[in-house]
């Protein structure tokens, strides 16, 4: 099997309640992850300071706030984390269109306007901790895989860079979408490590060998004892 740089792939989420917790595993994983997630409780709590404070650091963030409001609103808020200077971010496809597309627009105008370089702007398919009978309860009549199969293409029809789903549904974005549509994928978990609460999960290995441009793994690496050690094991799955 092919060597695999986990590195270039690894997104670790820091899911912590505050920044000192936060900083205690950033300066753990410094030199072994260039890309942090920074998502709504971390950032409720410390705010874009703490962001700058990582992207001065010299990691890259994936600012997970997941929009999901009228075009306008999503659009402004995706300029706001542009000016920030964040790599990534994302919104929800259950947006619709105009959302994506004011978004995909403005943001693309601003960056251009101001020299500066354009976020990956990321489309929500899916959220892994829902089954298909989750979705049906809500009032999806698809299954998790049709209903990504369709927000994926809507996403890209809409000016996104790529999604967010679950890796085993890779297969299918890069399918519908090619393969220079940027697949990031949650709910990985390597044999070693317990589900939680996700319930569509895939080992780190699967996940890019089926084309997983961005891995995230959370809770193996921060909580553990040892996060490089906990890496690096993430090499032998």
């Amino acid at each position: 099997m092919q060597d695999i740089d986990i590195k270039k792939h690894l997104i670790v989420p820091l899911d912590f309640p505050n920044a000192a917790e936060a900083l205690e595993t950033v300066k753990e994983l410094e030199g072994v992850v260039d890309y942090l997630k920074v998502g709504k409780q971390l950032f409720t709590a410390a705010g874009p300071d703490f962001v700058r404070e990582l992207l001065k650091m010299g990691f890259k963030v994936f600012l997970d706030l997941k929009f999901h409001d009228i075009p306008n609103t999503v659009a402004s808020a995706g300029i706001e984390a542009a000016r920030l200077g964040v790599d990534m971010f994302n919104i929800h496809v259950s947006g619709g269109r105009a959302m994506m597309e004011t978004t995909a627009d403005k943001v693309k105008s601003f960056c251009e306007e101001n020299s500066i370089p354009k976020p990956i702007i990321l489309g929500v398919t899916v959220l892994t901790s829902l089954s298909s009978e989750d979705l049906n309860e809500i009032g999806y009549r698809n299954s998790a895989e049709e209903q990504v199969r369709l927000f994926c293409k809507l996403a890209k029809a809409s000016g996104l860079d790529g999604v967010v789903a679950s890796a085993g549904e890779v297969k299918i974005v890069k399918e519908e979408c090619g393969k220079g549509f940027i697949t990031v994928t949650p709910g990985i978990r390597p044999l070693w490590a317990a589900a939680d609460d996700q319930k569509r999960i895939v080992t780190p290995r699967k996940a890019i060998e089926d084309g997983s441009d961005y891995i995230v793994v959370g809770r193996p690496v921060t909580k553990a004892k040892d996060k490089k050690e906990a890496v690096r094991r993430l090499l032998e799955d």
